[in-house]
């Protein structure tokens, strides 16, 4: 899964938009069928993790004196 680091989340969901795609197509022998899940699961974890990443770095604020800190907004009830 060391190459898949250097896939770019765009390239990732690309990838599993052709995976869902074939399995969806229902004519992939079973053992294929598994390995290609196993490849899309791998993709899907990446992409979720990139998310996460992008999410913590968006929920940090800099402050005027340059240090960083949660952001947070309080919902209206």
């Amino acid at each position: 899964m060391k190459e898949e680091k250097k896939v770019s989340f765009e390239e990732a969901m690309s990838q599993l938009e052709v995976i869902v795609d074939r399995l969806e197509e229902g004519d992939v022998p079973l053992e294929e069928a598994i390995s290609i899940y196993k490849n899309g699961m791998e993709l899907s974890k990446l992409c979720h993790d990139k998310l996460k990443n992008v999410e913590e770095q968006l929920t940090q604020i800099i402050t005027e004196d340059g240090k960083s800190e949660s952001f947070s907004i309080d919902e209206e009830d």
